[in-house]
């Protein structure tokens, strides 16, 4: 069974973006030793274009061969023209509203998330699925998340998006570790309890 990560940055106290999603503020934590660490841990959770940009594109993936993510998240790169965000990935792109898909390398999931989730985590692979976001879909597939990798950046909004987007539903996770940086970021992994 392959494991659903939700892999998500977000402020000191919880949000993953202001109130209508936008977390770009947070890149600028991205300096070098931080960046050094997500490359070399999390490869194929930066974009293609991000990749071929930087001359990194030829990195192999490590975790994940899988992507799922929102509208909300999926729109940041369409409004750029980039049709395939992580063309290095399966893609896929949870959507009520996009009923056809932009690029043949993308596919919609428009109905029953859970259960095409539920599928993509049976299959045969050394690979996990990485949830990208956003908030509404993480909420939905609580139940499914093996993993949360939570990248938390010292800054606090006092509102926003939060991190999961659903009716209160208590889920316990066990810390499995957390690593610090000097630009004050902290990334903690946490597994599941079963």
């Amino acid at each position: 069974m392959r494991k659903l990560t939700y892999y998500i940055a977000c402020s000191i106290d919880g949000f993953i973006g202001d109130p209508g999603g936008d977390g770009s503020d947070m890149v600028r934590f991205a300096d070098e030793e931080f960046f050094g660490f997500v490359k070399s841990e999390y490869p194929e959770t930066l974009p293609t274009h991000v990749r071929r940009a930087l001359g990194i594109d030829d990195l192999d993936n490590k975790r994940f061969d899988t992507i799922i993510q929102g509208r909300g998240s999926y729109d940041v790169a369409l409004q750029e023209g980039i049709t395939s965000p992580y063309a290095h990935l399966r893609e896929y792109v949870a959507s009520r509203t996009l009923t056809k898909s932009p690029d043949p390398n993308v596919e919609i999931i428009g109905d029953d998330l859970v259960a095409n989730v539920r599928e993509l985590k049976a299959e045969d692979s050394e690979f996990g699925i990485y949830l990208c976001g956003g908030s509404q879909i993480a909420g939905e597939l609580l139940d499914e998340i093996d993993e949360l990798v939570i990248k938390t950046y010292p800054v606090v909004y006092g509102t926003g998006m939060p991190m999961f987007g659903s009716d209160f539903a208590g889920t316990d996770f066990t810390l499995d570790g957390a690593r610090t940086f000097g630009n004050g970021a902290v990334v903690r992994t946490y597994s599941r309890k079963r």
